[in-house]
């Protein structure tokens, strides 16, 4: 399995291009997974397609769009998507709005609860309160993979919700962890949970914050994994 980062405010491969949002690629699985898709078109709208085509990746083997929540730099990129791959699934929590319902309606397939997307691939189901959102879990020989938009329910909250459903072991999060502007002594607690939940690797990004990564950095050693534009993980 291979996850390839196609839209961050971080870079990592030199020659593609940032933007607020957040956007990645599954390849190996029984299908291929779009994992949300950056920010609104009408600012950074090509980016996604301009870094998907800078890697040598096709929108048209695209077969599944993984959309987290309802927000534009998240949810951005998928008109333009869509013109270039018509024949795309579209999945979204059920609570998105009405409007989008009714422009993707056609397209689209509601989740609400824990759903199996395809083999070894899982929503965790929505969740949250003020915004709600999913998370997506691949499983793999090493473990559980939790990828999440901007963790509006809670970083500690998701990966509890992961261990609650799945029974096994985490071997990395990744994606926003909505921690920018956290104390330090709140970010160790945080660090602390993911410890002491059994999380192996993470690699906060997007949304995290710098201190957030730096105290990952430095905590987790080399369980720490740097994101950015680019950034592709080989997993087993």
């Amino acid at each position: 399995m291979n996850i390839t980062v196609l839209f961050d405010n971080y870079p990592y491969k030199e020659g593609l291009q940032t933007g607020w949002g957040f956007s990645c690629l599954i390849e190996g699985l029984e299908k291929t997974v779009l994992f949300d898709t950056g920010s609104d078109t009408r600012v950074d709208g090509n980016i996604l397609l301009s870094n998907m085509e800078k890697l040598g990746i096709e929108p048209k083997n695209i077969d599944i769009i993984f959309l987290s929540h309802e927000h534009y730099d998240h949810i951005g990129g998928l008109d333009v998507l869509l013109t270039k791959n018509p024949d795309c699934n579209v999945y979204f929590p059920v609570s998105f709005s009405s409007g989008f319902k009714e422009k993707y309606g056609a397209k689209g397939i509601t989740i609400s609860e824990s759903t199996k997307i395809c083999k070894d691939t899982h929503s965790t189901g929505e969740f949250g309160t003020w915004q709600k959102e999913q998370s997506l879990v691949l499983k793999t020989a090493r473990g559980l993979v939790v990828i999440t938009g901007c963790a509006h329910p809670g970083i500690v909250k998701i990966i509890e919700k992961v261990k609650e459903l799945f029974k096994e072991e985490i071997n990395l999060v990744m994606g926003g962890f909505h921690l920018a502007g956290w104390s330090d002594s709140e970010l160790k607690e945080v660090i602390n949970n993911f410890k002491g939940l059994g999380v192996k690797r993470a690699a906060p990004s997007h949304c995290s914050g710098e201190r957030t990564i730096e105290l990952f950095k430095q905590e987790y050693g080399e369980g720490f994994v740097r994101l950015g534009v680019g950034k592709s993980l080989v997993i087993e």
